[in-house]
């Protein structure tokens, strides 16, 4: 007796589309305020009223990236964003360009962790690194995000022993400690 398979979900990942842009925008801003909520004075957290204009940043982007090895993927639930990763080539003095990448971002939808699409997205957005020959990958995080650096740790990245702190507001009031962490991508 063949038992059936039970239900599988719809989940993927692809390269985003200029017209998933404002998913990405809102799903973006959304993260942001979780992220940054304990960081960063609430008025200095985007608001709702800005998705429209991040989305026409982001359709600008997509349309039209600065370099060829600039990919943004998006994770799909259905036809749905949950999350999103930027990669690019490394821009940090101390990388090479042509061999070190840069998870810019990962993002997954607060209300959709938990499910499979970080661990998704973040094997795309290695795969797709390799593909464009990096051999190397670093990323920053928030000092204080032990969730996110956990999962990265989780998934063989590690501490490089890089820091620095953003000033945010560019008058030394908001200021972000971030750490990076690497891979090797061969």
């Amino acid at each position: 007796m063949s038992s059936s398979p039970g239900p599988t979900a719809d989940v993927s990942v692809r390269v985003a589309w200029a017209d998933d842009a404002p998913a990405i925008a809102e799903l973006q801003l959304r993260t942001w305020r979780e992220t940054y909520a304990g960081v960063l004075p609430a008025d200095a957290l985007p608001g709702p009223d800005q998705v429209e204009a991040a989305a026409a940043a982001w359709r600008a982007s997509l349309a039209a990236p600065k370099d060829a090895r600039n990919r943004v993927l998006v994770a799909l639930e259905r036809n749905r964003v949950v999350g999103f990763a930027i990669t690019t080539p490394a821009s940090d003095p101390d990388c090479d360009p042509v061999a070190d990448a840069e998870l810019r971002e990962l993002a997954v939808d607060p209300g959709e962790r938990g499910r499979g699409h970080g661990s998704r997205l973040l094997q795309a957005a290695v795969d797709t690194m390799q593909a464009d020959r990096f051999t190397r990958a670093v990323t920053w995080s928030i000092a204080t995000d032990d969730a996110l650096r956990g999962f990265l740790t989780e998934a063989g990245w590690a501490p490089d022993t890089a820091h620095r702190e953003l000033d945010l507001d560019g008058e030394g009031t908001t200021r972000v400690k971030q750490v990076r962490l690497h891979t090797a991508l061969s």
